[in-house]
């Protein structure tokens, strides 16, 4: 079986983050997604989510391209959960390109996908204070 990982926030999920979850999951047989906890996002990216940790979980387990999600609690966890998930592949967008390039060393593929050019959550709210 071939396991591939994503990490993301997920907020306000739209079409875009289910062609990137459509894309990843196509890539193998097993879908993890590492979810950003609500404490993850605050201290380390410095943004605040409309929907809490448990409501983006839920919906992400109602998506059918995922099988299993699991928590993102700091940058550095990466590296043990391609090992503790035996991960072969790691993908995420291309706004990410080259920052995980060291995942490889740990005999894990990395993928950078394009974005859906015209959604982001970032757009969304910013559209939603008009």
């Amino acid at each position: 079986m071939k396991r591939v990982i994503t990490y993301g926030t997920f907020d306000l999920l739209h079409y875009g983050h289910i062609n990137l979850l459509r894309r990843v999951k196509s890539m193998g047989d097993y879908l993890i997604v590492g979810l950003s906890t609500d404490e993850f996002n605050w201290n380390e990216k410095h943004k605040k989510c409309y929907f809490d940790y448990e409501k983006r979980k839920q919906l992400l387990e109602a998506v059918r391209y995922v099988d299993l999600v699991i928590r993102e609690e700091s940058w550095n966890q990466k590296r043990s959960d391609v090992h503790k998930y035996h991960a072969d592949v790691f993908a995420i967008g291309d706004d990410w390109e080259g920052k995980f390039d060291f995942l490889e060393e740990e005999g894990c593929e990395v993928v950078y996908l394009p974005r859906t050019p015209e959604i982001s959550t970032t757009q969304i709210k910013k559209d939603l204070k008009r």
